[in-house]
């Protein structure tokens, strides 16, 4: 007897059969992707703001009467916000599973310091919220429209409600203090406290700090869709250049 030829199998069994096959395959992908596009994104993220060597380098202390930079610790006066400072805001995202760092950051702050033997009395500073940038135009424009309205709330700011006692500094010491006074973000004020790190060179010196905060608590909704969500709390931090009269 003959053989017979064997029958092909059915073209729709084939598929039936391949589609739980690309399921997995797509659901790899997408996880994959994810925990790439994740570490990649985190290793963005810019530090956390840190004290340099020595502010300004002292290049702008008053000369004495020999040329030399001045080392006087007279530090009573107001303190201007000026280049090189910049400010903004450090959330984690969660991204199909995959935990991201996200830093978004503007050098647009402006403000004062007040400093009265040795004491700071007086504080005010104000960023330029809408032009906080991050490493992404879609998560920007998320942000300036529906998680904060910048064109209602253009700026965030601080002022400091009660002064703080300072040490004498010396030229490239450092010192930490805590402040307390009123943030605004989203036109909500909270009463916040942070602690700041100072380094002092002549007339210049750096502050450096992060204020946790809870979005919820300024008005700011964190999105959730589903393939990301933000934590409901963060950091505003800073890093401020500030220069003497």
């Amino acid at each position: 007897m003959p053989d017979q030829p064997v029958p092909a199998r059915p073209r729709k069994n084939r598929l039936i059969w391949m589609i739980p096959v690309l399921v997995a395959l797509i659901i790899a992908a997408v996880f994959i992707g994810s925990r790439i596009y994740a570490s990649t994104v985190s290793a963005q993220a810019e530090a956390a703001p840190s004290l340099t060597a020595t502010p300004a380098a002292g290049a702008s202390s008053a000369a004495g009467p020999t040329g030399s930079a001045s080392t006087s610790t007279d530090i009573s006066g107001t303190w201007t916000v000026g280049a090189g400072s910049y400010a903004g805001y450090r959330l984690n995202e969660i991204l199909n599973g995959a935990d991201v760092t996200v830093t978004g950051r503007t050098q647009d702050v402006s403000g004062t310091l007040t400093v009265k033997n040795n004491t700071l009395t007086a504080a005010n500073l104000e960023l330029q919220v809408g032009t906080i940038a991050t490493d992404s135009g879609n998560r920007d424009s998320y942000f300036r429209t529906r998680a904060i309205d910048t064109s209602q709330h253009p700026t965030a700011t601080f002022a400091l409600t009660e002064p703080v006692e300072l040490s004498t500094p010396a030229a490239g010491n450092e010192q930490t203090f805590t402040i307390a006074g009123d943030l605004t973000i989203n036109g909500q004020t909270r009463s916040i406290t942070a602690e700041v790190q100072s380094a002092y060179a002549g007339d210049t010196a750096q502050l450096v700090g992060q204020i946790p905060v809870t979005w919820a608590e300024f008005g700011v909704e964190p999105p959730n869709l589903g393939f990301v969500s933000v934590e409901d709390h963060g950091f505003i931090e800073f890093s401020l250049a500030m220069t003497k009269g």
